[in-house]
């Protein structure tokens, strides 16, 4: 929104802004945030930050945990969720250092940066561009617990098949059937005008939306595709996606999810990111005689992906939740490989995007519990080593898959290197494969390692839960 300080000195006066809040990235990806008053926004602020323990952001220790926010002028924008006029902004962390602080090199955003630099360092490319799809779940009501004698969770809509026989109050009987949300309209689209106001919000803050439609999910589905862009740009937007999603749930009175599969039986929610790479102002991935108009370095991008992919599962689908959604069936990959159109594809090469400064392709496998900034630096590394490398997908024996993987049988399917099966099996996969990831300083060694400690504790406690199935499967035996 700024280029300069004084503008937004000024701009606050003009509009009557009493609060400036800073929101900073912890590992998992969260926002949190800490405020001043407006009049103490000045020079210092710029120059000197503002300091804060970063030991409880869960990041890898080190030698001096004080560090400085660094606000960027230019994110700023109005927060519409508060009551007191606030302006908002991210920016950047550095560690305390003398003659000069430096760029705290475990902090999202610096790794998202680094990556960029890496990749026009390397001399492939001068720009990433993004684009990731934001599919979730509008509820009316959730609640859950983990107790020694009880376990539960309940979720409802008022859309979902299972409100057919609602009779204790009014029921219109217009709920959207099992997996038969797509693109459904009123009066079964109940969320179509919140789904328009989040996309007003979004505008409003910057973040230019494509579309917005009802998913296959029947028990409240939806989905907001938006514009794309460069890299580290497109992780700030993340961010902002979800909180003005989830802020503006609750503000109607519903409540928003990205967990990936939140209902058993129903499609899953995915992040399936598109890119594409430039330079000099000219596209890499277009050849008009390759393979879906694919070029070379297009092709080695998606070699160096699919050799990678098993290690960075880890990475762009971190939970434990991620991995019930990664089943055949609801068009979410479980294959390793890459097709044109194919939706049942890691990869897929979407048929639409004809033109050079277009031509795309998406991985399908990631989901927003991942850290945008890790998740989306992840994968152009993994890119990157493939163009450097020239891995080539289809010697690999990853395809073309000009057809539906689920049809397979079981004898073909083996053949077929799949995606981990659950969370450990991915983090087995980064501990085997993470060099692609250190190079040029991008992800430090530390912060994958603690990342693998972290998650494996997770996965650790969830296994330990008795699970109210293995009371349906075991009791009596």
């Amino acid at each position: 929104m700024f280029k300069t300080l004084e503008q937004a000195q000024n701009f606050c006066k003009e509009k009557g802004i009493k609060m400036i809040d800073f929101k900073m990235i912890d590992l998992d990806g969260r926002w949190r945030h800490i405020t001043i008053p407006a009049e103490r926004l000045d020079e210092g602020t710029m120059e000197y930050g503002i300091g804060f323990d970063g030991s409880n952001y869960g990041y890898a220790p080190v030698e001096n945990s004080d560090m400085v926010f660094i606000p960027n002028l230019a994110s700023a924008a109005i927060d519409p969720f508060v009551e007191i006029p606030t302006l908002t902004m991210t920016g950047d962390v550095c560690i305390i250092d003398k003659p000069h602080n430096r760029p705290f090199d475990q902090y999202p955003r610096n790794v998202a940066l680094r990556a960029e630099e890496y990749m026009r360092e390397t001399g492939i490319a001068d720009k990433m561009i993004i684009g990731p799809e934001f599919e979730f779940h509008l509820f009316d009501h959730v609640s859950f617990e983990n107790n020694p004698n009880r376990a539960a969770y309940r979720i409802d809509t008022a859309q979902a098949e299972w409100n057919t026989g609602v009779d204790h109050e009014q029921n219109f009987g217009y709920q959207v059937p099992k997996k038969g949300g797509y693109h459904i309209s009123a009066p079964q689209d109940i969320t179509y005008d919140l789904r328009s106001h989040m996309c007003l919000l979004l505008k409003e803050w910057g973040v230019d939306v494509k579309y917005h439609h009802h998913e296959v999910g029947g028990s409240g589905q939806v989905e907001i595709e938006v514009e794309l862009g460069s890299m580290t740009e497109m992780a700030d937007k993340t961010m902002i996606i979800k909180y003005v999603v989830k802020n503006a749930a609750i503000a109607a009175g519903k409540t928003a999810t990205f967990m990936p599969k939140p209902i058993f039986g129903e499609a899953g929610n995915g992040m399936h990111v598109h890119m594409l790479l430039f330079k000099d102002g000219k596209p890499l991935f277009y050849d008009e005689k390759g393979y879906s108009n694919l070029s070379d370095t297009a092709l080695y991008f998606i070699g160096g992906l699919l050799k990678h992919v098993p290690s960075l599962c880890a990475i762009t689908n971190p939970s434990t939740n991620s991995y019930k959604r990664l089943v055949p069936g609801f068009e979410a990959p479980v294959t390793i490989g890459y097709a044109t159109a194919n939706r049942s594809s890691v990869i897929r090469i979407p048929a639409y995007a004809k033109s050079p400064e277009n031509k795309r392709f998406e991985i399908r496998n990631p989901d927003a519990t991942c850290n945008p900034y890790y998740a989306y630096a992840a994968i152009l590394m993994a890119g990157l080593d493939g163009v450097q490398n020239k891995i080539d997908p289809s010697t690999q024996g990853w395809g073309p898959f000009d057809f539906n993987l689920y049809d397979l049988s079981d004898e073909e399917k083996a053949k077929i290197k799949s995606l981990p099966k659950n969370l450990d099996e991915a983090l087995d996969a980064l501990e085997k494969d993470y060099e692609y990831l250190t190079r040029g300083g991008v992800f430090p060694e530390r912060l994958i390692k603690l990342w693998i400690k972290k998650k494996r504790a997770e996965s650790e406690q969830f296994n330990k839960y008795p699970h109210p199935a293995e009371f349906a499967n075991y009791y009596d035996l």
